[in-house]
């Protein structure tokens, strides 16, 4: 599965990560698209293989209340469908 992940993240573009967040409603500004592109990118691994510990609470200052809640139901919606492939 991580292969998978892996290409997918190394062929994300910040084009394509602003696709997806629109896709699930979230507008996201200028800074926190560079900011979520480069948190992705950067940390992808260790979210994945740590995902139950992952406090994205941590982050909150970088989005507006708004995104950052939708941010926060999508990482749940998606933890509990796809979590099950990561261990």
């Amino acid at each position: 599965m991580f292969i998978l992940i892996e290409r997918y993240i190394d062929n994300l573009t910040i084009e394509k990560l602003n696709a997806f967040a629109i896709s699930k409603g979230i507008n996201l500004s200028d800074n926190e698209l560079n900011f979520s592109f480069k948190f992705v990118k950067n940390n992808w691994k260790t979210i994945l293989s740590n995902h139950g510990l992952f406090d994205i609470d941590k982050y909150k200052n970088y989005f507006s209340e708004e995104n950052f809640t939708k941010i926060k139901l999508l990482i749940k919606e998606y933890t509990l469908k796809y979590g099950s492939f990561l261990k």
